[in-house]
């Protein structure tokens, strides 16, 4: 049965923080909240946790996974971007985007889109994954909690509890987080591609 915190959204206990960070050190699975939608996430190394998170979300091989990052001094190592992509970026991180990147091979095969060797790279403005990426010291492997045959991500922590209580190891209770998702913005090509429109302004990667 999945452990299950409160979190206050906007000064998140340290003992909790750390608590739920042993808990992905130690392999597990998590539900935290985003300034978006409810996510899954686990360590970025763990090969069992990302496959636990394939079936919870029923994953096909081609899914671009997320890496969740603090900031974007972490972006060389999983990604290559050139300056102009480093700008929009900057300006946009941090804040509710999902970013499509070429990935390095600092990244684990098993997260990278096959076909086309992406990732997806996302810094959220949101105080406890923050918090949760400052004490991990690496990124999180992440997916929007959406369940199979569901239109929209699951919002209640005590519904997420009862719904996945055996299928991850915490909730993280950070209150309600809202329904919309991230907005997708493909930055592989020379001109952006917005892929899903979601929560963020997306103005500044469309073309006129």
């Amino acid at each position: 049965m999945s452990q299950f915190f409160a979190v206050h959204p906007e000064t998140p206990q340290v003992r909790l923080i750390n608590q739920a960070v042993a808990i992905i050190q130690g392999g597990g699975v998590l539900v935290y909240p985003t300034d978006s939608a409810y996510a899954l996430g686990c360590q970025l190394g763990n090969k069992r946790a990302v496959e636990r998170i394939r079936r919870i979300r029923a994953l096909q091989d081609d899914h671009n996974f997320t890496l969740v990052c603090r900031d974007l001094s972490e972006l060389g190592t999983y990604a290559r971007v050139d300056n102009a992509v480093y700008r929009l970026l900057r300006h946009a991180t941090p804040g509710p985007f999902t970013f499509i990147l070429e990935a390095t091979r600092d990244v684990p095969k098993r997260l990278v889109q096959p076909k086309r060797k992406t990732i997806g790279l996302r810094v959220p403005n949101h105080p406890i994954p923050q918090a949760l990426l400052h004490a991990l010291g690496e990124p999180l492997m992440s997916a929007t909690l959406a369940l199979p045959g569901d239109d929209l991500p699951l919002s209640d922590p005590y519904d997420i509890r009862q719904q996945l209580e055996h299928d991850v190891d915490l909730v993280i209770d950070g209150g309600f987080c809202g329904l919309e998702p991230t907005s997708v913005i493909d930055l592989t090509t020379s001109v952006p591609a917005i892929l899903r429109r979601g929560l963020g302004d997306v103005s500044d990667f469309e073309i006129a």
